[in-house]
């Protein structure tokens, strides 16, 4: 831990300064994914813009001095905005992917602490015993136990890849073997399926945010990123 002489933490700079790389280098993934995709910015949109940005500083006297505080030059500033726009709506296109409607699975499961544990439970559900009775009983998750291990609907892309895999292998009323999430050992059983079931605004909002997080990750591989940071 160590501070400058005005009492900066240099360790929480440090890490805003990592946090802006990463969102500079982010909006530049965003910008070239907007330019391979064909997209191509409209003068009159950069020009429309610039005259936003004075009239919110007053006037262009006052947003000289606010470009001078900044460090802008006119074609800086300008590069900068295109730069904006083609990541605008790289976020926007990205953003239109994601469905009304997907299929998706409604699911229960029992969670055990150990495998062997695991087993057991298995084997009484092998045996007949009541799925719902047996997560009330025996699950180990006291965020869904009380009701029967229910995880509610769920689509593609929002859950644990091994939770997905094995709910989306099931039909109604059949249950998986042990599948191992985390340090938990995990019995799965799907209530119900639809194969195109309305998404709700908020699977909508995660889909969108899992598919974003995709498509940079995805970027991030097939770039070359050099970071030049000071000391």
């Amino acid at each position: 831990y160590s501070k400058t002489d005005s009492g900066i933490d240099l360790a929480t700079l440090g890490a805003y300064r990592s946090e802006l790389l990463e969102s500079m280098i982010d909006l530049e993934l965003l910008a070239q994914g907007a330019r391979a995709s064909g997209f191509k910015v409209e003068e009159t949109e950069i020009e429309d813009r610039l005259n936003q940005m004075v009239d919110s500083a007053g006037d262009r006297g006052e947003f000289e001095v606010w470009m001078e505080l900044n460090g802008y030059t006119q074609e800086t500033l300008r590069t900068a905005l295109v730069k904006e726009i083609e990541a605008a709506w790289m976020v926007a296109t990205i953003a239109d992917q994601v469905p009304e409607s997907a299929e998706q699975v409604h699911a229960r499961h029992i969670m055990a602490d150990s495998e062997a544990e695991a087993q057991e439970i298995l084997a009484l559900l092998q045996e007949g015993n009541d799925f719902v009775a047996l997560a009330r009983e025996r699950s180990t998750d006291l965020a869904t136990r009380e009701n029967g291990g229910d995880l509610g609907w769920f689509p593609r892309g929002l859950v644990a890849p091994e939770l997905e895999n094995a709910a989306f292998a099931l039909q109604p009323g059949q249950f998986s073997g042990i599948v191992v999430m985390g340090e938990g050992f995990h019995i799965i059983q799907v209530v119900e399926r639809e194969g195109a079931r309305p998404l709700s605004q908020e699977m909508q909002l995660d889909l969108g945010l899992a598919l974003f997080d995709r498509w940079l990750e995805e970027q991030r591989v097939a770039a070359v990123i050099e970071r030049f940071v000071s000391e």
